[in-house]
């Protein structure tokens, strides 16, 4: 691990816990309450404030605003906490916020993801590892994102929505309703537009596994019966972990509607 490197020109408060090999480059502030973890990177005109943990490898690129306090009216100052996690690039004019009372208290990230320039991750979002958020993407407060979500560019997610895993969310898309993993979705009021093939692909999935979400999706969004006994059917049919892990999602559903197709 090579030496610590603060430039001159950067700001980091006396008590802000910095690992080995942290590079801080210029006109950086680092508040007293971060802790960065070893080789984190900030480029220069990074702002990490709060109370706000940076996992090791993380790259953060120039004028990122991390850890400040939320938009969020019933904010009162409480001690809430962003936590991220290890090797991820955030981009230009990226945002993140620490969560609030009302949400736990945490916003956390994942492993390994990608925030692309201007994204937002709004106060007590949790994300998992590996995502994606495109230019501009925006995650409203209390948002769930599963492990490989991609998230295009200008799409925007309403708060307490979540995403499931390996879901795929097109470019510009408004989403108000809850995606079940392996979905794709689109449409400036989001409706779900089918399955993430591509990703799947990409991923590595089985024959037997695409086809096994494919006639899965069929049947628990046709016609016949309720949404209950179609669940029941699929699960009967296909007992097989990607399919399990879909109907898992469904019946766990939180505060937001399930997205349908049209």
């Amino acid at each position: 691990m090579s030496e610590t490197v603060i430039h001159p020109t950067a700001v980091v408060d006396p008590a802000a816990q910095i690992g080995a090999g942290v590079k801080i480059g210029p006109f950086c502030v680092v508040g007293p309450h971060v802790t960065l973890g070893d080789g984190v990177d900030l480029k220069s005109h990074v702002v990490v404030e709060g109370r706000t943990q940076v996992g090791a490898g993380t790259v953060i690129y120039p004028f990122a605003s991390i850890g400040h306090a939320p938009q969020d009216l019933k904010f009162k100052g409480e001690p809430a906490e962003l936590i991220v996690g290890r090797n991820n690039r955030i981009r230009e004019h990226v945002t993140m916020h620490i969560g609030t009372e009302g949400g736990g208290m945490v916003t956390r990230v994942g492993d390994g993801c990608l925030f692309m320039a201007s994204s937002h991750v709004a106060h007590d979002c949790i994300v998992g590892d590996n995502v994606i958020l495109a230019n501009n993407a925006t995650l409203g407060g209390h948002v769930e994102v599963g492990d490989n979500a991609i998230l295009g560019g200008l799409s925007a997610v309403h708060q307490w929505v979540r995403i499931g895993a390996h879901a795929m969310i097109g470019g510009m898309s408004g989403v108000e309703s809850d995606v079940i993993p392996y979905g794709l979705v689109k449409g400036d009021r989001a409706f779900l537009a089918g399955l993430n093939l591509v990703g799947l692909t990409r991923r590595g999935f089985t024959r037997e596994d695409v086809n096994a979400l494919r006639t899965a999706f069929d049947g628990i969004f046709g016609h016949e019966g309720t949404l209950a006994d179609r669940m029941a059917a699929v699960e009967s049919a296909h007992p097989t972990p990607v399919v399990g892990e879909v109907l898992t999602f469904i019946r766990g559903r939180g505060g937001r509607a399930l997205c349908q197709p049209r």
